[in-house]
């Protein structure tokens, strides 16, 4: 998957509080625990949703050892209408300390990610060029 270009609204942010303690932003947030994955298998309804683990259908983890995903910002890709095959969790998170691609997310240091979500507000928008 390439990172896809436009405008996004935010959906909200999800991260690990047992790692990230006292995240300030006006936007949603939501604790992610051992059982939330996010749908990536286009068979399902639940495609491109957050889900509760473990499921029939294919996920990625949220909950992990490594740290790409202590903070989240859901990005409403691909939401409404949701369409098949089209990609699924588009986010911005936390790079890995390889500097490595992602699968068509962005990825930012964590220090700075935490920055800018003290900023963004409900109305917010990325753009993706």
């Amino acid at each position: 998957m390439i990172t896809p270009k436009g405008i996004f609204g935010i959906k909200y942010v999800l991260y690990r509080k047992d790692r990230v303690k006292n995240l300030k932003t006006s936007i949603k947030k939501i604790s992610i625990t051992k059982k939330m994955g996010w749908c990536n298998d286009s068979k399902s309804r639940k495609y491109n949703h957050l889900i509760k683990i473990p499921s029939k259908y294919n996920f990625e983890k949220l909950y992990r050892k490594n740290n790409v995903y202590d903070v989240v910002i859901v990005l409403n890709y691909n939401m409404k209408p949701v369409k098949k095959n089209k990609g699924s969790a588009i986010f911005i998170h936390i790079v890995n300390k390889k500097y490595q691609y992602t699968e068509g997310c962005v990825a930012i240091k964590k220090i700075e990610l935490i920055k800018i979500l003290k900023n963004l507000k409900k109305i917010s928008k990325v753009v993706i060029i």
